[in-house]
C-alpha cells in the first residue's frame, strides 16, 4: 500500500508544516503557504540513479590520511563560461543556472552544447519541442552530430534514456518541468523541484557526468523554488541584462570549487552569444567632446580588471525634496559619498538632484570605484568636464581620506594598456615604478583631487 499524505509548503523558501499558517516563521512571507499531495512508495525497489552494486559503508578517517584530489576540468570553446566556472567543468559537478524569461540561458547552453564537438551532450528540454530547439540550432549555425535532444519531463524515462545513452554532460532545461514519479504533486512545486534535484544530484556524484540546470527566477528576482537547491548544487550562476540592451552578463553567486567573484560579458546577436573579450572597450563611450560629470574607474570583478564609466548629473531640485537616484551602485553609499563632500569640501549637495549611472547596464560593488564617482559628482557641480585620458582607483573614506584598494597593479596596467595618460590612486597604496606610459598620482584627502583636476 502506498501511504497518501498532504503537507503544506512556503511557495518563497520552501519551509513545511503539517497545517496551513498565514505567516512563514522562515521567511516571514505572508498567504505563501500551499498544499500538495505527497505520495512515497514503500515497496524495496532499486532507485533509477543508483547502481545495482551495493554500497561500501563509510567510515571515519584522520584528515591527514586523506589524499587530496585533483579535478581534471573539462574545457570547453567558451572562454567566457570557463572563467565563469573556476577555469572548466568539473567531473560530476551540478550547476544551476538561473536568469529572466528571454535573457538567453537555453541558447547559451546549447551554443557550448554544440561547440563540444568531441563529447557527447544530452539537452533535455522540458519546455520546447525538438523542433523548437532545432530552430534555435539552425539559428546558431553549428553542426554537431554527438548533441542529442530529448523532449522528457518524467525522471524515471529520463534516466532511462541517459543509461542508455551514457552522455558526456546532461542539460536539463528546465528543473521547474520535471516531475518524479514519487511524489504526487505539480510540476514546479517545491516538492517535486527539491526531490527532482535530489536525483540529478545523485546522477552527477555516482556518474562522474556533470549536470547542468536551468532555472527560472520570481517576481522578486531571487531564484524560483525552495531555497535548498541553492545549496544542493554545486555552482550557481546568474544570467542578467536589459533586454534593451545587447550585452549579457554571466556572473557566479556559489562555487565550491573556484572563485564566486567571477564575471562573464556576451553580445546577443541573431545567430547566438559572441564572447566580449575585452569589455572595457563596450563600457567606455566613445565620445568626440569632452563632457561635464563623465569619469573613468579602474575596478575589478575577480580576478578581471575593468574599466568603467561613471556618469553623474548634478542639477538645482526644483520640485521639493532632492532626488537621488542610482543605477548599478548603492544609492546608499552614492548618499554617503555626497555628505562626505558637503561636510568635508564645503559642496552644497543637499540643495541638489543627483543622478548616478554606471554606463554600459552593469551593476558594481568594488568600492575603488568611489573616487571616480566624487569626481563625476563634482565635474557636473562646476559643469567643467575631466580629461578622457585620465582614470581612477581609490575609496573615499567617511572623514575625505583616499584610502588604499587591493590589486591596484593590475588596474594600473589595465588603464596603462587601453592608452590612459593618468590614474589616481591612494598614496598608501605601494606602486612599482616600473609603470611606463602612464603617470601615477597619489592622493591623500579628497581636497588634493579637487586642486589637481580643478
Amino acid at each position: 500500500m502506498n501511504k497518501v499524505k498532504t503537507v503544506f509548503f512556503c511557495q518563497n523558501c520552501g519551509a513545511q508544516s503539517a497545517k496551513w499558517i498565514g505567516k512563514c516563521p522562515s521567511c516571514g512571507a505572508w498567504n505563501t503557504y500551499a498544499e500538495e499531495l505527497i505520495q512515497k512508495s514503500t515497496s524495496s525497489t532499486v532507485h533509477q540513479t543508483g547502481s545495482n552494486e551495493r554500497k561500501q559503508t563509510a567510515k571515519p578517517l584522520p584528515i591527514h590520511t586523506i589524499a587530496a584530489a585533483e579535478y581534471p576540468r573539462l574545457m570547453t570553446p567558451d572562454m567566457e563560461l570557463n572563467r565563469v566556472l573556476g577555469g572548466g567543468i568539473v567531473p560530476g559537478s551540478i550547476v544551476l543556472m538561473a536568469g529572466e524569461p528571454g535573457i538567453g540561458k537555453s541558447t547559451l547552453l546549447l551554443q557550448v552544447a554544440l561547440r563540444l564537438e568531441s563529447k557527447k551532450i544530452l539537452y533535455v528540454s522540458g519546455e520546447e519541442s525538438p523542433q523548437q530547439v532545432k530552430m534555435r540550432a539552425d539559428r546558431i549555425g553549428i553542426k554537431n552530430d554527438s548533441c542529442y535532444v530529448l523532449a522528457e519531463t518524467n525522471t524515471a524515462l529520463l534516466f532511462q534514456y541517459i543509461h542508455e545513452l551514457k552522455p558526456d554532460i546532461v542539460i536539463v532545461d528546465s528543473i521547474q518541468t520535471l516531475q518524479t514519479n514519487t511524489i504526487e504533486s505539480a510540476a514546479g512545486s517545491i516538492s517535486q523541484i527539491r526531490e527532482c534535484a535530489s536525483e540529478l544530484q545523485r546522477y552527477a556524484k555516482e556518474s562522474g557526468t556533470p549536470v547542468f540546470i536551468i532555472g527560472h527566477i520570481n517576481k522578486e528576482g531571487s531564484i524560483a523554488g525552495p531555497k535548498i537547491l541553492e545549496h544542493m548544487v554545486d555552482t550557481v550562476i546568474q544570467f542578467e541584462g536589459d533586454r534593451h540592451y545587447s550585452y549579457r552578463i554571466l556572473r557566479t553567486l556559489k562555487n565550491r570549487f573556484g572563485s564566486a567573484s567571477e564575471l562573464g560579458i556576451y553580445e546577443m546577436q541573431g545567430e547566438g552569444l559572441r564572447e566580449v573579450n575585452n569589455p572595457s572597450e563596450i563600457l567606455i563611450t566613445q565620445r568626440n567632446e569632452p563632457l561635464s560629470g563623465i569619469c573613468i574607474a579602474a575596478t575589478l570583478e575577480g580576478i578581471r580588471p575593468l574599466l568603467i564609466e561613471t556618469q553623474a548629473l548634478v542639477t538645482a531640485a526644483v520640485y521639493g525634496n532632492p532626488q537621488r537616484t542610482a543605477t548599478g551602485f548603492d544609492l546608499r553609499r552614492l548618499s554617503m559619498l555626497l555628505a562626505v563632500l558637503e561636510k568635508r569640501c564645503g559642496f552644497p549637495f543637499g540643495l541638489k538632484d543627483v543622478f548616478l549611472n554606471i554606463a554600459g547596464g552593469i551593476k558594481v560593488e568594488d568600492p575603488a570605484i568611489d573616487l571616480s564617482i566624487v569626481a563625476a559628482l563634482i565635474s557636473s557641480f562646476n559643469d567643467m568636464p575631466v580629461s578622457s585620458s585620465v582614470c581612477f582607483a581609490a575609496e573615499v573614506g567617511l572623514s575625505g581620506e583616499v584610502r588604499a584598494i587591493n590589486r591596484v597593479e593590475q588596474r594600473i596596467s589595465e588603464a596603462q594598456k587601453l592608452g590612459f595618460e593618468r590614474i589616481y590612486i591612494s598614496q598608501y597604496n605601494k606602486v612599482s615604478k616600473s609603470n611606463k606610459g602612464i603617470q601615477v598620482i597619489a592622493l591623500s584627502k579628497v581636497d588634493q583631487l579637487i586642486q589637481a583636476l580643478f
